[in-house]
């Protein structure tokens, strides 16, 4: 299917407002089934008549998205690590004692981001030239 016709036929199957809003977020338009909802309110697609690998996706509630905000089951889901929805699999349904309640987000460039320092003399001390007055 061409880009044009897939456009359009996006454009009759979500409507103008949808189309609008996928069109400034994603860049692209798709049509699919919402398959879940994690507990941060982002909500999860999936349409298996797209191209291989494009089949799923998500659309943020905050719109300064980031790969960090997906839950770890969702993030596999959507990476095409597991078929089954994790709000379906009863695995992934049920409480674990040694999973933490809260999902953490990556810190890795913001300002909580962890930080290594030495503890330890240095071993070689940095030369400082030292500069006499001129004559």
């Amino acid at each position: 299917m061409s880009y044009l016709t897939r456009t359009l036929g996006n454009l009759r199957k979500i409507g103008f407002k949808e189309y609008w809003h996928q069109l400034n977020y994603i860049g692209d338009t798709k049509a699919g089934k919402l398959v879940g909802v994690d507990r941060f309110g982002n909500k999860y697609f999936e349409d298996n008549e797209e191209l291989p690998l494009r089949t799923r996706w998500v659309d943020y509630v905050k719109h300064d998205f980031d790969a960090a905000q997906i839950e770890p089951q969702w993030h596999l889901w959507i990476s095409y690590g597991i078929d089954t929805p994790p709000n379906q699999d009863p695995i992934t349904t049920k409480a674990r004692s040694w999973a933490s309640a809260e999902h953490i987000p990556n810190q890795t460039f913001g300002p909580t981001a962890f930080r290594t320092y030495s503890t330890t003399k240095p071993k070689i001390k940095a030369w400082e030239p030292v500069a006499r007055a001129r004559q």
